[in-house]
């Protein structure tokens, strides 16, 4: 029994041995790819950061080896941004969420090790590069999320391999190329953004395959080739935005009507002609429909309050829309905003649009609605309803009538009236001071009588007052610039105003357009208009009866780009201190009682671009530097008491670019047909020739003397001039190559504001818009973009370019660069590059959904 005892005792113990060995065998087989897994996933991650030349907020800060350490703390799953949420595999990443982290650097291919990967989302920072094609061997992928960043390149057509992809989002990048058509294959896509882009070729017509497609962003992208009638087959669509492809063309598919789930329709701004789709008026889901801008025409529907029972933006403006408002519209019950401006729209508003008491914006201009009414106008009763409406244009109709009283039942909350050119005659209503919102009032063009009302004064929100062209009289109320101190734009011209303009109006540090033209104002010009530094884009007291001397004070505008004293009385001399307005484009002193000379200062004016000081009585000799002023392109010096010779380079090479008639000067080109000047007979020529030839000769001669005395001495010194000079250079912090401009492009300037975002806009100028931008190097710069259709915005940039590159004064911004080229739509592009100086909710309808808004489970949707 004992031996028996010890043998089971003894197997007993080899199977405790044999269990707890493979027990160690069993767990090591199941640790060991867990470790490599992590150990790939950390490398990965690890090689992402490595290409990642900016973290400003060390969000990666935490990212280290774990060199094989099993600490749960330095896990992976546990760094910033990084998830792990599998359930089968715990210890895998399976998202990467690093939006709006202010990255820069590139995007490494080493992500496409992440074999678990489901959201990557690298959205709002300033990765530049190209988008890496491994990124498609991601097949568990769901969401690629790199909206607002700098990437180029073109879409790799690999991502389509991701067949779980859903949200695939890339607006704001500076990515080209086409669309790639086998996205077709990600058939559980829902998402699909590449707005703002500078993309070429169509919308593939595959995408109609894509059942489960709800969101469809194209905006801004440089399309082409029409829309795709497939496309109507998107059952799930939900919104779908082409809007600003200038280029896309063609007509509206009438299939766009089959979208019965569709809520947003933006096809504004996209080349599109023919006839608007009845069926499009069908689509009883819609809450935004856009259309603004084609070429396209049509009617609104009778019932259209009817079948659009869901609507809440509706945006038809410049369709060439023929007919009437449907008095249906007011069961249209939650719309907010109307545009259908610019159309030929006849017929009254009806009274129904009453009943739309969420109207915020109803723009109506420039159509041919008339109504006529003696005391009441029905309109505004049934606009009274309406309080949340913020907005009211009616400008450029046929409306005739007075404005009641019944003006002040309007929402408190109205911040605009437009009324322009119209038929509205009485008096401006003294209840207009009650609505104390309003921040726009134009009235302009109409026959309004009677004085301005000092009720106004009491507006002191109002920044844009506009009664021109009208019969008002009277005087300015001395109150009305006193108190409305936000004023930036007041056009009173056009009227029988009198008097004496305000001391007060010193008070209006905000004003940038004044205009007391065609009035009877008279009296010195007050010099607190000039001390008004605010002014930048236009100064018109023409046609008026101011006399005495300009103020020397006019030179403080020195951001004044137009500037016009024309037809008064005015007396003595052009001060000196026009000259310190550098921003000067268009000067007008015509028609008043200056004399003396045309200032030498006047040299320094380099953006001027048409100069008139006709009917005057001003005297000496034409300046040449008048010859040297590279934008000049019209000149009137006509009528004055001038002599001497007349140019014949710059602007006096063309005869019909200038006029000197009424003066006594002679020479000039050939057209004017003046005179010979004293002393030009050739035999006197050749005389002045022959001594002029001798003096030459002299010179010469006595110069190569100097020369060959000279050369020895610079043999000598040039050897340690040379090395004195490297040995500079060496020690400078600041090379010279540093002092030329940097090279910069429309794409860079594009990522650098992330395109031109209203988020980075600063303000807006006379001739464009100013932009926060960051380069590459982190500098942050103030991007002036100019807006070439305006008139003389071009010649602007290039007299700014001219005139800041000889001005260096410590108070003025310094410009680092201009950029000349064209932009991604093949549009002329202008800009200026400064320094930037830290110390100096219709939106949501025009851009009614994202990502975000698209049932996406993950991350910011950019």
């Amino acid at each position: 029994m004992g031996f028996t005892s010890n043998r089971h005792s003894l197997y007993g113990n080899s199977n405790c041995i044999y269990l707890l060995i493979a027990y160690y065998l069993f767990h090591a087989v199941h640790v060991l790819p867990v470790c490599v897994a992590q150990s790939t996933d950390e490398q990965a991650l690890l090689a992402f950061k490595a290409a990642i030349s900016g973290d400003p907020g060390g969000v990666l800060a935490a990212w280290k080896p774990t060199n094989g350490s099993m600490n749960v703390k330095n896990n992976v799953c546990h760094w910033t941004c990084v998830s792990c949420l599998s359930r089968q595999h715990p210890d895998r990443v399976t998202a990467l969420q690093l939006m709006s982290s202010n990255l820069t650097g590139v995007i490494s291919p080493s992500l496409a090790n992440l074999s678990f990967l489901r959201t990557l989302n690298l959205s709002g920072n300033r990765l530049s590069g190209s988008i890496p094609s491994e990124l498609g061997l991601l097949r568990r992928l769901q969401v690629i999320s790199l909206g607002r960043n700098y990437l180029t390149g073109e879409i790799p057509a690999s991502l389509a391999n991701c067949a779980r992809l859903t949200h695939l989002e890339l607006p704001l990048n500076g990515l080209h190329g086409e669309i790639p058509a086998n996205f077709r294959y990600c058939q559980e896509l829902q998402v699909f953004n590449v707005s703002v882009n500078s993309l070429s070729g169509g919308i593939p017509p595959q995408f109609g395959l894509l059942s489960k497609l709800e969101y469809l962003g194209l905006h801004r992208s440089n399309l082409t080739g029409g829309i795709p009638p497939s496309l109507g087959n998107l059952s799930s669509l939900l919104a779908f935005d082409a809007s600003e492809n200038y280029n896309l063309g063609g007509s509206i598919p009438d299939v766009l009507g089959r979208l019965t789930k569709l809520n947003f329709l933006r096809l504004a701004f996209a080349g599109l002609e023919g006839t608007i789709p009845a069926s499009l008026f069908n689509i009883s889901s819609l809450r935004a429909l856009d259309l603004g801008n084609n070429n396209v025409s049509g009617v609104l529907p009778p019932d259209i309050g009817i079948t659009l029972p869901r609507i809440q933006f509706l945006s038809l403006y410049n369709c060439q829309l023929k007919g009437h408002i449907p008095s249906s519209i007011g069961n249209a019950t939650g719309l907010r905003v109307i545009q259908l401006q610019s159309n030929t729209l006849q017929g009254i508003i009806p009274p129904d649009i009453g009943k739309l008491k969420d109207i915020e914006v109803l723009n109506l201009q420039f159509n041919q609605l008339e109504d006529k009414w003696d005391k009441d106008w029905p309109l505004i009763a049934a606009l009274g309803n309406c309080s949340r409406l913020f907005a009211l244009s009616l400008s450029n109709n046929k409306f005739q009538g007075v404005l009641p009283p019944s003006l002040v039942n309007l929402t408190t909350g109205l911040q605009q009236i437009l009324m322009n050119a119209n038929r509205i005659s009485g008096t401006i209503p003294l209840e207009i001071g009650k609505l104390s919102s309003l921040r726009i009032i134009a009235l302009a063009d109409n026959a309004l009588s009677g004085t301005i009302p000092s009720t106004i004064s009491g507006l002191h929100s109002i920044i844009g007052l506009d009664v021109s062209g009208n019969n008002i009289s009277g005087e300015i109320p001395p109150t009305l610039v006193a108190n409305l101190t936000q004023l930036a734009f007041l056009d009173l011209s056009e009227n029988n105003l009198q008097g004496s303009i305000p001391e007060n109006f010193g008070t209006m540090k905000n004003i940038a357009i004044l205009d007391l033209s065609y009035n009877q104002f008279r009296g010195m010009i007050p010099k607190q208009v000039f001390n008004l530094t605010s002014l930048t884009l236009f100064l018109n007291l023409s046609h008026n009866i101011f006399s005495g001397p300009i103020p020397s004070e006019v030179g403080r505008l020195t951001s004044l780009g137009v500037l016009d004293l024309s037809n008064n009385m005015l007396s003595g001399e052009v001060p000196q201190t026009l000259s310190q307005c550098q921003a000067l484009e268009y000067l007008f002193l015509q028609g008043n009682q200056l004399f003396g000379r045309i200032p030498q200062s006047f040299n320094s004016l380099k953006g001027l671009q048409c100069l008139d000081m006709s009917q005057n009585n001003l005297s000496g000799s034409i300046p040449d530097f008048l010859a040297t002023l590279q934008y000049l392109r019209f000149l009137n010096l006509s009528y004055n008491q001038f002599d001497g010779p007349v140019p014949t380079r710059g602007v006096f090479n063309d005869s019909r670019d200038f006029s000197v008639a009424g003066n006594k000067v002679c020479g000039g080109v050939s057209e004017l047909q003046l005179p010979r000047c004293p002393g030009t007979d050739h035999s006197i020529q050749r005389l002045h020739k022959s001594r002029t030839v001798l003096i030459v000769a002299i010179t010469i001669g006595s110069f190569l003397a100097l020369v060959l005395i000279t050369c020895a001495f610079v043999m000598y010194f040039q050897k340690h001039v040379k090395q004195q000079l490297i040995q500079s250079n060496e020690t400078s912090p600041i090379p010279m190559l540093m002092e030329q401009h940097w090279k910069l492009s429309y794409a860079e300037l594009y990522r650098a504001t992330d395109g031109f975002s209203a988020a980075n806009l600063v303000g807006v100028g006379s001739f464009g818009s100013v932009y926060r931008g960051t380069l590459y190097e982190e500098q942050e710069v103030a991007i002036k973009v100019l807006n070439l259709m305006q008139h003389g915005a071009e010649r602007s940039f290039l007299a700014e370019c001219e005139a800041l590159r000889h001005i260096r004064h410590r108070n003025l911004v310094k410009v680092i660069t201009a950029c000349s080229t064209i932009d991604h739509s093949g549009h002329d592009f202008k800009a200026l590059v400064y320094e930037f100086m830290p110390n100096r909710d219709l939106d949501k309808w025009l851009h009614p959904i994202t990502g975000e808004d698209v049932r996406s489970p993950h991350a910011n949707h950019g």
